[in-house]
């Protein structure tokens, strides 16, 4: 599987990468390095299945690998499900946000054999923060649905919600069924996950909930961890992890990495890795998604911030 690097520097440039047919397969919108040398020069390990996707801010795309047809995401939906809801009730710092009452629909989905769901109780009251950290930690999919059903009074108006926002976003291939992303129907690619990780990393509430170990709910002893075990890696601030049969493994995340033009500050890499181990078990696909993006990330923290200041030149903005 081939990464292909197109020169370029403006607007609507984009990414191409070759499948096994060695058919090039274009992510629309996507901007490109024009430096594809200083690129390669990373020598990046790149899955060698699925699709996955890498962008610096301040700099652009890094690599596109897999063909770039729409896939299950599994809960990496649930990524666009927080962005609607912060963006329809946006939570200042230190803000918890208004209370929401726990329904019996979530109540009842909590007992699920079936899914990835968190204990929640009819009647139990949480905050709109506390609701998006049990969402988007150990993957709850009745919170998401929960807090679809109270931004847009039911989970079909959230959906066109985020139907519209991917729209916006020029996520010009992806579609969402639900707001868990339970749905097979639910496909998008890497390149167009990756538009939104550059957007739901700038929203600080988001930012600041995919960056925690773990979370509680009253009443209960044991915290509920975040599945995205990249979280203990050096520099990973981020995102959130998907996999179902359907999907294989799933992952978007971010990193920090030194900015090599001074040795001080930060500068954020995006990434999405998509389909690993599809068609075995959840538990399998996560594992080969973590282990795949793990490479990509202490690849990218040891190589990356010597080569900054080579790919900042003359380059567009992508933050």
């Amino acid at each position: 599987m081939a990464v292909v690097l197109l020169a370029g520097a403006g607007g609507g440039t984009l990414a191409a990468q070759q499948d096994g047919t060695g058919d090039d397969v274009r992510a629309a919108g996507a901007v490109v390095l024009p430096g594809p040398a200083a690129v390669a020069a990373l020598g990046l390990p790149w899955p060698l299945e699925g699709q996955s996707a890498v962008a610096v801010a301040k700099v652009g795309v890094l690599g596109v690998t897999g063909p770039q047809q729409p896939v299950p995401i599994a809960s990496v939906t649930k990524v666009m499900t927080a962005y609607v809801v912060l963006r329809d009730h946006p939570l200042k710092d230190g803000e918890d946000g208004p209370t929401i009452t726990v329904d019996g629909k979530a109540a009842a989905e909590a007992g699920s054999a079936e899914e990835s769901t968190a204990p929640v109780t009819a009647g139990q009251r949480l905050s709109q923060r506390k609701l998006l950290e049990v969402m988007l930690l150990p993957s709850a999919n009745n919170v998401a649905r929960l807090l679809a059903r109270w931004d847009a009074g039911s989970e079909e108006a959230f959906v066109s919600r985020m139907n519209a926002e991917a729209a916006r976003l020029g996520m010009t291939v992806t579609t969402y069924t639900g707001a868990s992303g339970l749905e097979a129907t639910t496909v998008s690619t890497a390149a167009d996950q990756l538009k939104l990780a550059r957007e739901a990393m700038k929203d600080p509430a988001l930012r600041a909930t995919v960056a925690l170990r773990d979370t509680t709910l009253p009443g209960r002893a044991a915290p509920l961890r975040n599945t995205n075990t990249l979280l203990d890696r050096p520099g990973v601030v981020g995102l959130k992890t998907g996999s179902t049969t359907s999907a294989g493994g799933n992952l978007m995340w971010a990193l920090e990495v030194t900015d090599g033009r001074s040795g001080s500050g930060r500068r954020l890499v995006y990434g999405v890795v998509l389909g690993q181990r599809a068609g075995t078990t959840p538990a399998d696909g996560l594992r080969a998604a973590l282990e795949s993006s793990g490479r990509l990330v202490d690849a990218l923290r040891q190589k990356l911030p010597g080569i900054l200041p080579a790919l900042d030149g003359g380059q567009r903005e992508w933050a």
